[in-house]
């Protein structure tokens, strides 16, 4: 079964249509490693904000686990 391309894996297909040498390549993946990153890093501010977490909250995130527990 095919998946169909995104929008932004189309667009990239476009853009990108010519060979990049190695170094412009891990140029263009390093834009895009910041990018996502400044975007998960501004969510998370926003819910940091809205839940008025503050350094007692984060040391509780951090000591909870989260895993589902396995069950033989």
């Amino acid at each position: 079964m095919s998946t169909p391309l995104s929008n932004l894996q189309k667009e990239l297909l476009k853009v990108f249509s010519h060979q990049l040498s190695e170094e412009e390549l891990l140029d263009v993946k390093e834009l895009l490693v910041k990018y996502f990153s400044e975007k998960a890093i501004s969510k998370a501010d926003r819910i940091w904000e809205k839940e008025k977490w503050d350094d007692k909250k984060l040391d509780q995130i951090l000591r909870e686990s989260a895993r589902t527990p396995y069950h033989k």
